[in-house]
């Protein structure tokens, strides 16, 4: 078995063998070479202590170095040497209370996660497995290394690793490893809302987003994700449905590309559901008004697992949208992209053509024709460049001012009631057109009194 290592890489294992030190290439990126797959990171393993890798070559930065870590530098490009290590007792599920080096590569593998990232290489002595990395590989199985509860036990995020990493390669995980899983979930509590929204994330993108049944099905969920498990015991009692919310959930997150804020947003879309459920005298189940419960749900989701607000915002923005219906009329297009904006317009159209796509098949043909003929009408308005938000007006404030409006909250009013007009009239968006005296004074300035009344009363 040979691995291509990149040339720094190569240069580090070459220095330190000539020095007289062990060191390989470990972890992920041996794992990822193997499935033909491009490593992220090239880590490096070692019998040299900190100070004596920190001889060797001109630049590092000392980023773990309480743990053995340095970071070796080639230009801006760079490498992670750890000392082989064998860790304390783990008090807080997550990080050892002492680390103590050792010069033996087979004690550092030991504390390692899987069997799949307990491998090391080197071009001299080749492939180091130890722990049966290659037949679990082999085998498309995800397995701790040694006993899964003390690995469980020491850091409790490797919980959500083992799924991720199955759902990441399509694997199974063994069911020993499966058994601790279960038993230790609720461990998961004690792992920062940050590294639980990482691993999370990359669950989600990957191309098994409905591995997360599985972490429902493990009681995962149960500690990060509660809303989650409301959604897989509400049925959908509905002509339009097929599946329980959770499982509609699933499948609209395999019917949408693995973008971050698009696999979020099915995720999240139907979240609230359960807490507005009806049932008539029929049997059948409503969720009226379920897009606003969701979102607010979904904010609290976000602030709890720590998102950035840009996410957040973006993802709510479109659960806010994705049930909205409308003809698929210029001038109705026209205004939804002005409400939902036009960035998210598009992602709107992934959202709702999933959403129909993981419904029942009543109706289905009816509501994909209307998706398809509404993106036609979207690319065909923004191909001509036609006005859909106040900066595409011809007139702004300042040229209301000039026509003698009052500064203020007016000169809004006026600008909105001129874009609803071109909303559904584009062919009015002129300078000439928009600020005509009469026009200006019986429609434009009437139509933003009648918005202020309505917001007064």
């Amino acid at each position: 078995m040979r691995i291509i290592l990149p040339n720094n890489a190569k240069k580090i294992l070459d220095t330190m063998h000539q020095a007289g030190y062990e060191a390989y290439v470990v972890g992920g990126c041996v794992r990822d070479a193997m499935l033909g797959r491009e490593p992220g990171d090239w880590d490096i393993t070692t019998n040299a202590v900190p100070a004596d890798i920190k001889k060797l070559f001109g630049r590092t930065i000392d980023t773990g170095i309480e743990h053995g870590t340095v970071t070796v530098m080639f230009g801006k490009e760079g490498y992670e040497v750890t000392t082989y290590r064998v860790d304390g007792k783990y008090e807080d599920n997550r990080h050892p209370s002492e680390v103590t080096f050792t010069k033996s590569l087979v004690e550092d593998m030991k504390r390692r996660d899987f069997t799949i990232n307990a491998m090391a290489y080197n071009e001299e002595e080749g492939l180091i497995d130890k722990f049966g990395g290659i037949e679990d590989l082999e085998q498309k199985v995800i397995r701790c290394v040694g006993e899964p509860r003390e690995r469980f036990s020491e850091d409790a995020l490797r919980i959500m690793r083992a799924i991720r990493f199955a759902a990441q390669l399509g694997y199974s995980i063994e069911d020993e490893t499966k058994a601790a899983i279960k038993e230790l979930a609720p461990t998961l509590e004690k792992i920062s809302a940050e590294r639980i929204q990482v691993e999370l994330v990359k669950l989600l993108v990957s191309d098994h987003p409905d591995m997360i049944r599985l972490a429902y099905e493990l009681g995962i969920t149960k500690v990060i994700l509660p809303e989650f498990d409301e959604c897989m015991k509400t049925e959908q009692n509905n002509v339009h449905h097929a599946f329980s919310v959770g499982e509609h959930i699933i499948q609209s997150m395999l019917n949408i590309r693995p973008d971050k804020v698009l696999r979020l947003t099915m995720l999240l879309h139907d979240i609230g559901k359960p807490q507005v459920l009806s049932v008539d005298d029929k049997g059948t189940s409503h969720f009226y008004g379920h897009q606003i419960t969701s979102v607010e749900v979904a904010r609290d989701v976000f602030r709890r697992l720590k998102f950035d607000r840009k996410t957040m915002d973006q993802v709510c923005n479109l659960i806010r949208y994705h049930d909205e219906r409308f003809p698929a009329k210029e001038s109705n297009v026209r205004r939804a992209i002005n409400r939902v904006g036009a960035e998210d317009f598009p992602l709107l159209m992934e959202v709702r053509e999933a959403d129909t796509l993981a419904q029942s098949d009543y109706q289905r043909d009816d509501k994909l024709k209307l998706i398809e003929d509404t993106k036609k009408i979207y690319e065909e308005i923004i191909a001509r460049k036609d006005c859909v938000t106040l900066s595409d007006l011809k007139v702004n404030g300042k040229d209301l001012i000039e026509k003698g409006i009052t500064p203020g909250k007016q000169i809004g009013s006026v600008l909105n009631a001129m874009l609803m007009d071109v909303l559904d009239n584009p062919e009015h968006n002129s300078r000439e057109y928009l600020l005509e005296p009469e026009r200006l004074r019986d429609k434009y300035l009437g139509m933003g009194e009648k918005e202020d009344n309505c917001e007064k009363n």
